[in-house]
């Protein structure tokens, strides 16, 4: 993702190293800290890829240099986001990189495709802990940290799966109002 990330800023137009830099940490290091020995590594395979290029700023000093998407990087960066891997979409962090250049696509539809993607993935029933295979409730944890991790999942879950259905212009599904076991950290409907 931090390929995706520096690909994205730098479609945005050419920027010296430092602050692709601070960018980069902006969107990223409230989660996952970046470092010099992730980022620079990472300029130099997409530069020896051909996707970024590297010139020397004289007007910054000595060793400053510009970094700017070329023609291949650009498509490159298109691609990433029409066909995100399977845990850019279920991973928060990585799918708030994929978020976060989306609008670089030209095509609302594949726009769409991304997020109706990460939408499945929201409505799949889950839980980070589980009876077997059976994903529990936040109601049915004892423990009040795990619950809060699962109450605050929850949160989250329902305002994105709001967000993504405005987005895409659909209704609400009825489970939604209703707190079924189709809503993953839902409580379980009262019994009829």
């Amino acid at each position: 993702m931090l390929e995706l990330a520096i690909l994205g800023f730098l479609a945005e137009g050419p920027l010296p190293g430092h602050e692709l830099r601070r960018r980069v940490s902006q969107l990223t290091g409230y989660t996952r800290p970046v470092s010099d020995g992730s980022l620079y590594p990472a300029i130099n395979r997409l530069t020896r890829a051909g996707l970024i290029e590297r010139r020397a700023d004289p007007a910054a000093g000595a060793a400053r240099y510009v970094l700017s998407l070329t023609a291949a990087g650009r498509a490159d960066m298109l691609q990433r986001l029409r066909k995100p891997a399977d845990h850019e979409i279920t991973d928060f962090t990585r799918f708030y990189i994929v978020l976060t250049f989306l609008s670089h696509l030209p095509d609302v539809a594949e726009q769409h495709a991304v997020l109706r993607k990460r939408l499945e993935f929201l409505e799949e029933p889950a839980s980070f802990f589980y009876d077997n295979e059976r994903p529990l409730r936040a109601e049915e944890i004892a423990d009040p940290y795990r619950r809060g991790m699962l109450l605050t999942a929850r949160a989250t879950s329902r305002a994105e799966r709001t967000w993504l259905r405005e987005t895409l212009g659909e209704e609400p599904p009825v489970f939604d109002t209703t707190c079924t076991d189709s809503d993953p950290y839902a409580p379980a409907a009262p019994a009829s």
